[in-house]
């Protein structure tokens, strides 16, 4: 491999996915989006007659840089997912994760079935439809948590279970998402249904222990050498111990490992520094050549009238999916309908975490590379739609706290 060969591309990735991140944070929409659409321009590159930056051989790099960059996407996951906060909120933020799981998981299945070989329990077309639903189960709050924050609803009753219901929602779609590629596995690598869950519950047992052994010796470190880059490197390095581990031992997804790692870390009293340090890293290489590389290798071409019918149905119930299922739980979980709305609207916005499923399902050869498109259509609709409707819904409220002020 000339390995030179992917320093153009991967020169023209970063600098292109820098300026268009800072044009989508100008219009308030997540720099996931202009990650990929620099990906989807440099792609453009390929239909060029005699051109030598994107080829074979530059994209077998960025595909290999691509892999380490949705590790550590899921790293930081992790590490940003608050386990003490979701006390505060308890049973009402199960309830609310639960239907904002099955039911868009649902939608998405019973949409992929009418449009993908139907409910045939004896063909693998069967798991390629659940994989559908399943990509529609992650939920990114970050868009919901700026604008509550703007208006200043942040941390209240419907801020924090949100927030906590995206955390219980993360960590229930990893482990349905490393289930569903365990059953996956083909010729010699296939495994009864009975194997993939006992090696999924093992791997979650080891991953306990471990981590909590790991966790006490990190806070030895933290208390010896506080502030030290010493932490950061040996949490990567946790990270992808892990995430080895996950996929060489059990057979669980490596992203799954990752995503572990990090919440192994995130109580951790230096975990801001650590995450500060792995997201510098990630964001300055490997990250943005993730996303670009989901544009670049997306295929447009293959889009039909039936497919794009298909990513409409599939866009409206990744939509409806979180509002209602997440919305009706709230509401018999006695919140009020408008603060019910609110919770719905507020877990509705997708982002990083919906294409690292997706991309784990092209990967395995689940998916249709056709839907693509769609999935970054629902993040950009779902990224412009959820601010909207949010600050609608909390229009009254304001008013009136200004009338009194």
């Amino acid at each position: 491999m000339e390995y030179y060969s992917v320093l153009l591309p991967l020169a023209l990735i970063l600098a292109l996915s820098k300026i268009l991140v800072k044009g989508c944070e100008r219009i308030n929409l997540p720099g996931v989006v202009g990650m990929l659409l620099a990906g989807i321009l440099i792609g453009i590159i390929k239909f060029i007659p005699g051109q030598e930056i994107i080829t074979s051989t530059s994209l077998e790099g960025l595909g290999f840089i691509s892999k380490i960059g949705v590790i550590l996407i899921m790293f930081n996951a992790g590490l940003g997912t608050d386990l003490k906060g979701m006390k505060a909120i308890g049973i009402p933020a199960v309830g609310i994760t639960l239907a904002g799981v099955i039911m868009p998981m649902g939608l998405g299945f019973l949409v992929a079935c009418i449009f993908n070989g139907g409910f045939d329990v004896s063909s693998d077309v069967l798991l390629s439809n659940v994989f559908y639903g399943v990509i529609l189960t992650a939920t990114s709050v970050s868009v919901t948590i700026a604008t509550l924050r703007e208006i200043g609803k942040l941390h209240g009753k419907v801020g924090d279970t949100i927030v906590s219901a995206a955390v219980l929602d993360d960590i229930i779609g990893v482990v349905v998402l490393s289930v569903v590629i365990g059953f996956s596995g083909s010729g010699s690598k296939a495994e009864s249904p009975s194997i993939v869950i006992v090696k999924t519950l093992l791997f979650f047992v080891a991953a306990i222990i471990v981590g909590f052994i790991c966790n006490k010796i990190f806070a030895v470190i933290e208390r010896k050498f506080p502030h030290h880059r010493m932490l950061p490197i040996f949490g990567v390095a946790l990270c992808f111990f892990f995430a080895y581990a996950s996929e060489k031992w059990f057979g669980v997804a490596d992203i799954t490992g990752a995503f572990i790692a990090g919440i192994v870390l995130s109580g951790n009293p230096e975990v801001n520094y650590i995450e500060r340090k792995s997201d510098i890293m990630g964001y300055m290489i490997f990250t943005p050549v993730f996303f670009a590389n989901i544009g670049i290798t997306t295929d447009f071409g293959g889009i039909s009238g039936e497919i794009a019918l298909f990513g409409i149905c599939f866009i409206l119930a990744g939509l409806l999916g979180k509002v209602v299922g997440c919305g009706g739980m709230a509401f018999l979980c006695k919140y009020g309908a408008r603060d019910s709305m609110k919770v719905g609207v507020g877990m509705m916005a997708r982002a990083e975490v919906a294409l690292v499923c997706a991309q784990k399902g092209v990967e395995h050869g689940m998916i249709n590379t056709s839907i693509m498109p769609f999935i970054v259509l629902l993040i950009i609709i779902s990224s412009f739609v959820t601010p909207i409707v949010l600050r609608k819904l909390y229009s009254k409220e304001l008013k009136e706290e200004q009338a009194a002020a």
